[in-house]
């Protein structure tokens, strides 16, 4: 990537509310005129302690959180430290739950906006969807404070370097996720973490993913133009992109209390809210640690593992979350130990698919994958 295309060309429009490595990475503030208005007579949420500088713009997208219909993820557009707009990126879907979605979503991202936090009321006949967007909602608040710190530390910060990657997105066709590398505050490189496969995907991933992981090289932003003929998985692809880009966003923060340069962007709280909040390694796998992987949707169900590391071996394996419900309760228990020994006798996530078991197989290696990766092995 040559000099002359730095990340900052892309967030000029922000300059005026957010300073040094937070501007680098960000996206456009929302020109929505009545959504600002929606906002301007709320309490402004607090977006850092202290300092006029810490005024945050830009677009946040909090974490997905699985419900018992399917994923909810919140996307927030701030404007000088105020939510200005809500709205949904994921939503379940399908049968009822259209029409549940369909009338508690609108009065959700509404209620979003009055309160200026996560402290909203549940929607009734709604409760899984609205558990599940306060926890995102919540997610891309904490997201938005963490930009905060980073924009007051950004003139002693260091720039930004080293790998983050971004949430997996579900679309019609299969999950993508995208990793990027960071040099300096520049993306250096973009990877598809996954993307739909099988049958006629095989072809349109093929031909789509090259591209779009070019146009964010060139283009030094998730404000890139579909690929034709692959609309699902270009838009789960910015929408992975901008995950990790806000993770990047967020290291700016802990560099400026003093991290390490290039060392691994702190995870955001999990995607999946059931899962306990182990610490994340250091990103050196003989260091040793707990790493939890990506939670990977399956037709079944999710399926997301964490494993334990010492002196660079796994040592356990364990399933935070896997298929449940009717004939999936005994598949799950039949398979899952399987799984989590084949991962520690082959330290890798190179095992075998336990038989009548092939989507919680597919779906615990991917996630173990994602936990490996963390591990730095």
């Amino acid at each position: 990537m040559k000099k002359s295309h730095p990340l900052r060309r892309v967030v000029l429009a922000g300059a005026a509310t957010v300073s040094g490595i937070v501007l680098l990475l960000s996206l456009k503030p929302s020109s929505d005129p009545g959504a600002a208005q929606a906002a301007a007579g709320a309490a402004a949420q607090e977006a850092a302690q202290g300092g006029a500088g810490a005024a945050v713009s830009g677009a946040i997208t909090g974490d997905a959180s699985q419900t018992q219909y399917g994923a909810v993820q919140v996307r927030v557009t701030v404007s000088n430290g105020k939510i200005t707009k809500a709205e949904t990126v994921q939503a379940p879907k399908g049968g009822q739950s259209d029409r549940i979605t369909a009338d508690a979503v609108p009065k959700l991202n509404q209620a979003a906006l009055t309160a200026q936090s996560a402290d909203i009321d549940a929607v009734s006949g709604a409760t899984f969807t609205s558990e599940g967007y306060k926890k995102s909602l919540q997610s891309a608040i904490d997201k938005m404070k963490a930009s905060a710190g980073a924009s007051q530390g950004a003139a002693g910060a260091a720039p930004v370097s080293g790998t983050f990657e971004g949430d997996a997105a579900q679309t019609q066709y299969g999950a993508v996720q995208v990793r990027i590398t960071v040099s300096n505050n520049q993306i250096t490189k973009a990877e598809t973490v996954q993307a739909p496969k099988g049958g006629r995907s095989d072809q349109i991933t093929a031909d789509a993913v090259p591209k779009l992981n070019q146009a964010v090289v060139t283009k030094q932003s998730p404000d890139i133009d579909a690929v034709s003929g692959a609309t699902y998985t270009s838009t789960g692809y910015k929408q992975s992109l901008q995950s990790a880009i806000d993770k990047a966003n967020a290291s700016a923060g802990a560099q400026g209390s003093g991290a390490q340069e290039g060392s691994k962007a702190p995870e955001a709280p999990p995607k999946a809210p059931e899962a306990s909040k182990t610490p994340e390694g250091s990103g050196d796998a003989q260091a040793g640690g707990t790493f939890t992987g990506e939670a990977v949707q399956t037709e079944y169900g999710t399926v997301q593992v964490r494993i334990t590391v010492s002196g660079g071996k796994i040592t356990e394996a364990e399933t935070v979350q896997a298929p449940k419900g009717g004939r999936s309760d005994q598949i799950t228990a039949d398979a899952v130990p399987k799984l989590n020994q084949a991962a520690v006798a082959a330290g890798s996530a190179d095992i075998d698919a336990v038989s009548g078991a092939t989507y919680t197989s597919g779906g615990y290696k991917d996630s173990l994958q994602s936990a490996l990766d963390q591990a730095g092995g």
